[in-house]
């Protein structure tokens, strides 16, 4: 393998950092309020999932298992 040169690694580097558009902190507050809503939206659906599934399983086994 062949050595890198480090002068021209970091000037590449450098370069590739220039080219990032970073988000202003409007974005980053809205993308993180966005998440924090579909976490709890997420989280509220597989509650009542669980609780619709454990109320089936509940009135089966008593239904059958006297």
């Amino acid at each position: 393998m062949a050595m890198a040169n480090p002068v021209k690694f970091i000037q590449e580097v450098r370069a590739e950092v220039a080219k990032v558009v970073w988000p202003t902190r409007r974005e980053t507050v809205m993308t993180t309020i966005m998440v924090f809503i579909m976490a709890t939206l997420t989280a509220i659906f597989f509650f009542l999932i669980d609780l619709l599934l454990r109320t089936g399983l509940n009135g089966v086994l008593s239904y059958f298992g006297g």
